[in-house]
């Protein structure tokens, strides 16, 4: 049964959008784990557009699952690993004019970087995971790396109009899924997944965990986060 963790990003977008104190990330973490996530996820970015650095020590200091803390692998976010020491953290590209992260990691061309940050993170017992396409190359480069795991980028799937493209992407994430099992490195997926696109990839039993932020939020807008968690975590769980 995949975990589910639940990225509590845009509740701090919200917040940034006033500079004021409400809503707040850190209660959005107690009710997401009350209504069964089994994770929260965050994302440390760069220009602090959403969540702060006040969010993940209190968040860090609540949350009774696993904290996931996806941020970009430059020594600031590094050394705040270190200090606030997340269950597990995601390296992810960052970009500061981008809207979301747009793709994967080039850990292929990034190998040399990415050494020195994953072995502090795992020196401090911290699960490390690289956001990568859906490209076997890019699996096998975070395998050489020793990388806990992979969370495999599935935007280009959640984003792709039509049936014959949305089955093309499907299939290049079961390959990926099928390489990370054959060199044994941990399987997670996320990125642009919602309640209508989610089902498929779940299917693919292999995968062990998603992040999910941006559809889950909106649908709590509607009809709040408890049931929001509670439906997705259905879909994943199959």
């Amino acid at each position: 049964m995949a975990r589910l963790g639940v990225n509590i990003d845009h509740v701090a977008t919200v917040r940034q959008a006033r500079l004021t104190t409400e809503p707040d990330p850190v209660a959005a973490a107690i009710l997401a784990e009350l209504a069964g996530a089994d994770g929260i996820t965050i994302h440390l970015r760069e220009d602090r557009r959403h969540i702060q650095d006040r969010d993940l020590m209190l968040i860090r200091q609540v949350v009774q699952s696993k904290l996931n803390l996806e941020m970009a692998a430059i020594p600031e976010t590094v050394e705040i690993a270190l200090k606030e020491k997340p269950d597990a953290v995601c390296l992810v590209p960052e970009k500061r004019q981008e809207l979301t992260t747009e793709g994967g990691l080039d850990v292929v061309a990034l190998a040399k970087g990415l050494q020195e940050p994953i072995r502090k993170l795992q020196k401090e017992k911290i699960e490390v995971s690289l956001f990568v396409d859906p490209d076997p190359r890019q699996v096998i480069a975070a395998k050489e790396l020793s990388a806990d795991a992979v969370e495999i980028h599935t935007g280009l799937y959640a984003n792709a109009r039509g049936v014959r493209d949305r089955e093309g992407e499907l299939k290049r994430i079961v390959r990926a899924v099928e390489i990370a099992c054959d060199v044994g490195i941990g399987i997670h997926a996320g990125h642009g997944l919602t309640y209508q696109n989610v089902a498929p990839v779940a299917a693919i039993a292999a995968i062990e965990e998603f992040n999910i932020g941006h559809s889950i939020i909106a649908r709590a807008v509607l009809v709040g986060l408890e049931r929001a968690v509670r439906e997705m975590k259905a879909l994943v769980s199959g």
